[in-house]
């Protein structure tokens, strides 16, 4: 069942969605390449997929659904096995008797619903939906597969019998428990119910009677189940031999990473093994290796800000700093800057602890202290590698701030990181560390603050501030400022007040049970210009360095917070929760 072009044709001109030049353009294109003339017109952004879709529904007489916001009852869902629902870009999602109700995006794919047809003996009634339909449900299968592992760890933990303590310091019985059936399926079902869960760490914790487990969502812990005390030893002994550390060291920490990789996802996994009172506690940090970069307006900068940072990657030579606390996704914001830097035509080199993200055509070095390759050293080399652009993971002593300084002199771009609050804390902190203020008033280009809020979902509450929020704000925030930024960006009208001004909270659905998805930046972009320059050398405190640039301009984290709450983006709880820390 096809829509023939000639069809096409004529209800797109009939709605005015095409030209008849635009379409004889990409019919001739469609023959050039052997693609279908829809198909072309959805790359060349001349309709919409959804538009296509539709008009396909229309013409082939074929009810069109929109699923976007449908919850599908696990037992019509479970029809339809995930794999193939993925593959195919199926959904079962209503059943009336012997009908069943299936969604689809290509009214071609008949051989599909005849397969199904057979496997499951019901009348198939085909629909067409959109691609965003079909994404919400195949989501749903994520639930149902949580509802599988608890019960498959559950059987796999009786059947796992538990361990003598002398014959746990034994490495060849810690081998062979490593290799139990059950183990195996636990560690492995572990680490797929992290990935569908879009966890970043997996936290697996020994207490006194029982193994605690926490996936890490949105940067907050969240416990995901609790295992019987017997299975400890063996997921250990299982994790410790996929990472290829010491079975038998129980006493020391041990670092190691290992991958994973299937037809659906391929990730490394970072492994740190920390002994505890009640046994030896794992986190396991997942990497993406099929994630790209995002662009720096997805990572949540905006209007000055993105502006100066964009300035400042053009300069060939200079320091650009990204600070802020552990997990506040620096290094994500690096891997940025450096995709858009990344061209043929420039050498980028990167000593790195650990290499989080692989990226073609840049030198990526992995720094190992054990054999004396530290920052400092690797920087070193580095220098001697004929680079245009250097990415230093992080500069954590004296010894990697002067040769970071000293590389952005000798006529190279170098992007790092620190850990400090602010981004004019980041001066001070490097003036500490043995740099001297005129070299890093010459050197340092822009310095980026930031923290990451979680996401608030599509359909969230909206509400107004009350007199004792405003105080309580108050505590903290200079709301005057706030106010008068707002009104600059237009979010809140001339003789409006921030109790006038809408903010958003988040609302539980069924599909979004926590009212987030996702995070996004808070940012502040310190550019060292003549002024800031002075008080450098001058040794002028944080403080005084942040009153001038924000005279000069700079919106401050909090700032930046307040429009993205105002905008719907976040919550203002999400933008104290990490600023005041």
């Amino acid at each position: 069942m096809r829509v023939e072009a000639s069809q096409l044709r004529a209800f797109l001109l009939d709605a005015g969605l095409v030209t008849r030049e635009q379409f004889g353009q990409a019919l001739k294109k469609a023959s050039k390449t052997n693609q279908d003339v829809g198909d072309i017109l959805v790359a060349d952004k001349l309709i919409t997929e959804e538009e296509l879709i539709k008009l396909q529904s229309y013409i082939l007489g074929i009810p069109f659904v929109d699923l976007r916001k449908e919850t599908v009852p696990l037992e019509i869902l479970s029809i339809i096995p995930e794999p193939m629902a993925k593959k195919h870009s199926i959904v079962a999602f209503k059943k009336s008797g012997n009908d069943l109700e299936v969604a689809m995006l290509d009214p071609a794919d008949l051989r599909v619903t005849e397969f199904i047809k057979k496997e499951i003996g019901l009348r198939v009634l085909p629909r067409l939906t959109s691609p965003e339909g079909i994404k919400n449900i195949l989501k749903q299968y994520q639930k149902t597969l949580e509802v599988e592992f608890g019960e498959i760890i559950k059987r796999d933990a009786e059947d796992v019998k538990p361990i003598a303590e002398e014959r746990m310091e034994e490495k060849s019985e810690l081998e062979k428990i490593a290799k139990e059936l059950p183990i195996v399926r636990i560690v492995d079902t572990l680490i797929k119910h992290a990935i569908l869960g879009r966890a970043s760490d997996i936290h697996i914790e020994p207490q006194e009677k029982e193994v605690t487990v926490r996936y890490r969502i949105d940067g907050v812990l969240h416990d995901a189940m609790t295992l019987p005390r017997q299975v400890h030893s063996g997921i250990v002994a299982r994790i410790k031999v996929l990472a290829n550390l010491k079975l038998d060291e129980h006493r020391l920490p041990q670092d190691g990473r290992f991958k994973i990789e299937t037809d659906e996802y391929r990730y490394s996994l970072r492994v740190s093994v920390l002994p505890v009172f009640d046994g030896e506690k794992i986190v396991m940090r997942l990497l993406s290796e099929t994630a790209k970069a995002f662009t720096l307006e997805e990572l949540g900068l905006q209007d000055n800000a993105l502006e100066q940072i964009h300035d400042n990657l053009k300069k060939p030579v200079g320091m650009i700093l990204v600070t802020g606390p552990t997990g506040s996704g620096k290094t994500t914001t690096l891997y940025s800057m450096m995709e858009i830097l990344n061209k043929p035509g420039v050498n980028i080199s990167t000593v790195e602890d650990p290499i989080e993200y692989r990226m073609p055509r840049v030198n990526q070095t992995q720094v190992n202290p054990k054999i004396g390759l530290t920052f400092a050293s690797g920087l070193r080399s580095l220098v001697r590698q004929d680079p245009n652009i250097i990415m230093v993971g992080e500069i954590r002593d004296n010894e990697t701030a002067g040769l970071a300084i000293n590389a952005s002199l000798t006529g190279h771009l170098v992007l790092s990181t620190l850990h400090t609050n602010t981004a004019a804390g980041a001066i001070p902190r490097l003036i500490d560390m043995k740099a001297e203020p005129f070299l890093v008033s010459s050197t340092l280009n822009i310095i980026l603050a930031q923290r990451l809020v979680k996401r608030l979902c599509q359909d969230k509450e909206k509400y107004f501030l009350k007199e004792a929020e405003l105080k309580n704000f108050a505590k903290y925030f200079d709301l005057a400022t706030i106010l008068k930024i707002l009104k600059e960006k237009k979010i809140s009208k001339p003789r409006q007040t921030l109790k006038d001004i809408p903010f958003f909270r988040p609302k539980s659905t069924k599909t979004c049970p926590e009212g987030y998805k996702g995070r996004i930046g808070i940012y502040e972009a310190l550019s060292v210009t003549e002024t800031i320059k002075r008080l450098i050398t001058q040794k002028a405190t944080s403080d005084e360095i942040q009153r001038q640039a924000i005279k000069e301009g700079m919106m401050t984290m909090v700032e930046d917070g307040f429009i993205k709450a105002s905008q719907g983006i976040t919550s203002l709880e999400e933008v104290l929760r990490v600023i005041i820390e």
